[in-house]
Parts: C-alpha cells; structure tokens; sequence
C-alpha cells in the first residue's frame, strides 16, 4: 500500500469520540534518506543502546531475511542475513532483554488480508559490530543462530505491526486496526522455551482515533524507561503508560502530530529519553527516509 501523505487530512469519524489532542512537535525534520534503491520498504526501526547513533531496520514482504545497520542520515552501513528464517510479511522490530543478552525481535505478523492462521517472531542476539570498519564501507554478514516462537491468535488473524519487548521480556502485539478496534495482544517470556505453536492473550483495547487510513497503527515503541510507550500511526504519535500489570493506559491522552513529515511512516523508536526517531517507505519515486521528532512531554 502506497499513498501519499495527503490521505491524512481524510477526516476522522473517530476523533469527536475519542478525546486525544495532537500537540505541534517541538522538533521535527527529516535527517536523511535510504542510501540504498532496495531498501525502499523500511517496516521497522530499533535504536542500538550498545551502538549510540545506529539503526536496526527491516523490510517486509518479498523481501530477503535480512536485517540492516544505518545512520541516522539513511547510509547503510552493514546487513545481516538470517539463516533459517523467512519473511513472508516482516512489519515490526524490536530490541528488547532476551537472559542476560539484548536481542532484536522480528514480528513477522503482517497480515492485509487477515487469513494467516499462525504467524511468527524471529528473535536474535544484537550482532556486535566493529564501528571502525563499519563507518567506512558497507560490510555483508549472516546470522546463523535465531529462535523462533510460532502462534496464533486467541480470536482469529489479525493484521500486526507493531511488537514491544517489556523489560520481563513479555511480547506485546498492536493490531493495525483495519476492519476493527485496535487490539492488544500478549506473548509470555516463557513462550519461547514451549517448542510448539502458542496462543497469545488478549491483554484489551487501545482507545486510539480510528477514522480511515490515516490512523492505521503502523509501529510502537518502548522508552528506556521501561514504562512509556509510543504507538505511532501514520499522522500522529500517541503515548501510553506500561503499568506494573503490563497493562497499557493512556493517561492524559495527548500526542503529537507528525502530519506532512513522511509519505508512508513504517517505524518508530527512541533514540534518547526525549527523542523519537522514524523511518519512512519509499514511495512514488521518492526514497524511504529517517526523521528526528522530540514531543512534548506527554
């Protein structure tokens, strides 16, 4: 799906109904484009804690099992490829705890036609990376080590894109919210040792704006604090609490407006405790990009 960002001002039948308020950014800007012509569909971003200043992305469906480095102005600056797994739709990334190791998981939940009876997460240890020849050339790897945790959901497919890892190393999945409520699922830590497909939880609804594409969930992200969370959608950026329970609240419901930033926005992580970076697909031509947003405070 390809659209320009136009398709944000359709109106939002669900905004009267739902009382969040969309604040000005108090940064927002463009730090760069894609280097590479194949990496055009960007659907996941994870910032690197070990490396400050670098980026872990994705691409979805018919694209290789591959996972890339990048700067913040889109220079790629490594791939990975990931032996033993496939992508048939990735539409999410996450770097979360995985034991006493930080590992990079992939949710390859994404779903248009919601008909997938089971889907799967890819889970991987952060590749280490040599900063001093990586900044100079683009290098090619593999991965040959990954889990893999296959489920379903407790009611039928959804279309997903977007994961967060908890700090107990619980998955938290956010529906799309195509042709229903925005959904919030649950996958316990636990789940990955099963060696079996595994139903998820329902963990409730999010009570976001739902009015057309414009408010489609495309990505969400955790902060380090390990208690605020970002859902992003295509015009907006909205931000909830993680409670003790793992439940996820929304607090005063206010946001932040992203609209005419990107063409198609696919991604969303923390670069900092206040700075938020996003990644943009390409589209008509124009190349995917990376921004810089800072909000204010929530």
């Amino acid at each position: 799906m390809r659209f320009l960002a136009a398709l944000a001002l359709l109106p939002s039948l669900a905004a009267a109904q739902v009382p969040w308020t969309l604040d000005p950014p108090a940064e927002a800007r463009q730090t760069g484009s894609f280097s590479e012509d194949r990496l055009d569909e960007s659907s996941g971003l994870a910032a690197s804690r070990r490396y400050p200043g670098i980026l872990w992305t994705i691409e979805d469906s018919g694209n290789p099992a591959e996972l890339h480095a990048v700067d913040t102005t889109g220079r790629v600056l490594g791939t990975w490829r990931i032996e033993g797994a496939r992508n048939a739709d990735w539409e999410a990334l996450s770097l979360g705890p995985c034991g006493a190791e930080s590992c990079l998981h992939i949710a390859d939940t994404g779903d248009n036609g919601a008909r997938r009876e089971r889907v799967v997460i890819y889970r991987v240890r952060e590749p280490v990376i040599d900063t001093g020849i990586v900044r100079r050339r683009q290098t090619r790897h593999r991965i040959d080590s990954v889990d893999v945790l296959r489920f379903r959901y407790p009611d039928g497919a959804h279309d997903v894109e977007a994961l967060v890892v908890t700090p107990r190393e619980e998955l938290l999945l956010i529906s799309k919210g195509r042709n229903e409520r925005i959904q919030v699922f649950r996958l316990a830590a636990t789940a990955w040792t099963l060696g079996r497909t595994v139903t998820a939880s329902s963990a409730g609804i999010l009570d976001l704006p739902q009015g057309g594409i414009a408010d489609l969930v495309t990505d969400a992200a955790l902060h380090p604090d390990g208690a605020t969370l970002v859902v992003r959608t295509y015009v907006g950026l909205y931000f909830l609490t993680l409670d003790e329970a793992g439940r996820l609240r929304p607090g005063r419901k206010r946001g932040c407006a992203i609209l005419g930033l990107e063409l198609q926005g696919e991604g969303v992580t923390w670069l900092d405790e206040a700075t938020l970076a996003l990644a943009s697909e390409a589209a008509y031509g124009v190349p995917g990009t990376i921004s810089r947003v800072r909000c204010p405070a929530p």
